[in-house]
């Protein structure tokens, strides 16, 4: 065999034993040994094989794909092609989601020459991500040296770039006969970290608490606001939005009296979400305990008084606390809700609402940032605990680039009876390449919900948003681009549905058609900004 050839097998081989179990596949010449390697090992069962010609939507497959449970690893050839993987190894880095780049270059001795589709991809991903340079006659250390002394590198949460130097010839002589083994695949039904073991610490009562959990905070978040009889203020991505103490409606109550007398927050994931939790993070006279911050930025961008990696209380007897925020959540609700089945048509609020109660147990929902997530927010319901539903958003850096693929990627890493996206029309518009499928390419049965309201309207919630800007707001940050999403979907023979009211989306979103499908929810964004200042006056009665 050429060098090439036994360069990509080793490679592919060693990433199958740390439990790699799908290859996303982005076409060129000069990563063809990728390519034979792995179109062999999923011929002969080792792995799955996704082949898409954007190396971005590539590169967010691979990412949706390993954050459900199914660790990828997503290959491209030289030049700018890795380049594109950037973004989504960004996500991944400051996720903590360790998704592996394998990218093809040309041998040593024509870097630096101006040679055709060469650059330096060493360290092209910047210093957050680790680089491992590979040469046929390196293979064996550096390997090696890239996995650790782990057996299961993917639980370590840290993505890394292979790059690996191939020199002609770039075909193989034959199949590739003897396919390696890998690790028993494990049952899987999401995300999962390995256990840090850290010393388990004991929060005593005293001070009025709050727990916030953050993106992918999971069980633990809800297990102490249950124990210590404190109000759960859990984002919808947090794998924490269960039980009796989620309060459904805490970003409006924060500015009220109540938000005011926290004394001390207790912090779980990742918290992205609410200008009004980032205001009580950054409160002085708040006490702030932190558990771990996954990703590559261990440091939180609020002051910490304790850290913590597991954290326990003993029983809260006095429900006083809890009972103020139960019944300010269950008013606010009750408001909101009566607010809403008031405004003529279709709110982003209402698509939002139905999609959350479309998501049964067992079920997936992928989640695109901006408005969506947001809106989900005040309209998702407390489910019930061990019902399994996930929900899972790109909040590493809250882009709103790759969703539809990272979408596609988790409901093919995790089948499940029903998935779902909810995403914004210019996110959409954003990934629409994330349609684009081979014939023979897998297809899982996801149902996009497009909420299209011609533009970007988070901007009209901020301070973009203002009377003194209009005159210049739509060309800068509304951004109209009356794209028919009808003819868009049709060009990739993707089935559309569009929808105007209420009836017609929840009769949508409980007959899906199988496969990846779209329903288009138009909303009116013109109003954007009136109605949440109306929602935010329901909880300070301005």
């Amino acid at each position: 065999m050429n060098d090439s050839t036994v360069l990509a097998r080793d490679v592919l081989a060693r990433l199958v034993a740390a439990g790699v179990r799908e290859v996303v596949l982005a076409p060129g010449s000069r990563n063809a040994p990728l390519a034979f390697a792995a179109y062999d090992a999923a011929a002969g069962g080792v792995v799955r094989l996704h082949t898409r010609i954007d190396e971005r939507s590539a590169g967010f497959l691979a990412l949706g794909l390993t954050r459900s449970g199914s660790p990828a690893v997503v290959m491209c050839t030289s030049g700018t092609a890795v380049a594109n993987l950037h973004p989504a190894m960004l996500e991944a880095a400051h996720a903590g989601v360790p998704l592996v780049a394998v990218t093809a270059d040309r041998p040593a001795r024509l870097r630096g020459t101006g040679a055709n589709q060469t650059t330096d991809q060493v360290g092209l991903f910047g210093p957050l991500i680790r680089t491992h340079d590979l040469a046929p006659e390196g293979i064996v250390p550096d390997t090696m040296a890239a996995f650790g002394t782990e057996t299961r590198p993917f639980r370590r949460g840290l993505p890394i770039h292979l790059n690996l130097q191939l020199d002609d010839p770039l075909v193989p002589e034959g199949r590739w006969e003897e396919l390696p083994e890998g690790p028993e695949r494990e049952v899987r039904r999401g995300w999962r970290r390995s256990d840090d073991g850290g010393a388990e610490v004991a929060i005593p009562h005293g001070p009025r608490t709050v727990v916030v959990a953050g993106d992918d905070a999971g069980p633990p978040a809800r297990v102490l606001a249950e124990r210590a009889g404190w109000p759960l203020l859990a984002e919808p991505s947090s794998g924490s939005r269960t039980g009796t103490h989620a309060i459904r409606t805490y970003r409006l109550l924060l500015d009220t009296a109540l938000g005011a007398d926290i004394e001390r927050v207790v912090v779980f994931g990742h918290p992205t979400l609410s200008r009004p939790v980032s205001r009580l993070l950054g409160r002085t006279d708040v006490e702030v305990w932190s558990g771990p911050s996954y990703g590559v930025w261990a440091r939180r961008p609020f002051a910490v008084d304790r850290e913590f990696e597991r954290l326990d209380a003993d029983e809260g007897a006095d429900t006083t606390w809890l009972d103020r925020w139960r019944e300010a959540d269950r008013r606010v609700g009750r408001d909101l809700d009566a607010l809403l089945s008031t405004e003529p048509g279709l709110t982003a609020y209402d698509v939002a609402g139905a999609v959350a109660r479309a998501l049964p147990p067992g079920g997936l929902l992928v989640v695109g940032a901006s408005n969506p997530i947001r809106d989900l927010d005040l309209m998702v319901p407390r489910y019930e605990v061990g019902a399994r539903r996930k929900v899972i958003s790109n909040r590493g850096l809250s882009g709103i680039d790759g969703v539809v693929s990272s979408a596609i990627g988790a409901a093919l890493g995790r089948p499940s009876d029903r998935s779902l996206a909810l995403v914004g029309d210019v996110t959409f518009l954003h990934d629409s390449n994330g349609l684009v499928l081979g014939p023979d390419e897998p297809r899982p049965d996801l149902t996009i919900v497009v909420v299209n309201d011609d533009g970007g309207s988070i901007f009209a919630t901020l301070e973009q948003g203002a009377e003194p800007y209009a005159d210049r707001y739509d060309r800068l940050f509304g951004t109209p681009h009356g794209v028919d999403l009808a003819a868009l979907c049709a060009a990739t023979r993707t089935p559309h549905l569009k929808v105007t009211g209420r009836p017609e989306l929840e009769q949508a979103l409980t007959t899906p058609n199988g496969g990846i499908e779209v329903v288009e929810a138009v909303v009116r964004r013109d109003d954007r900004r009136a109605l949440d200042a109306r929602i935010r006056a329901l909880a300070t009665g301005t």
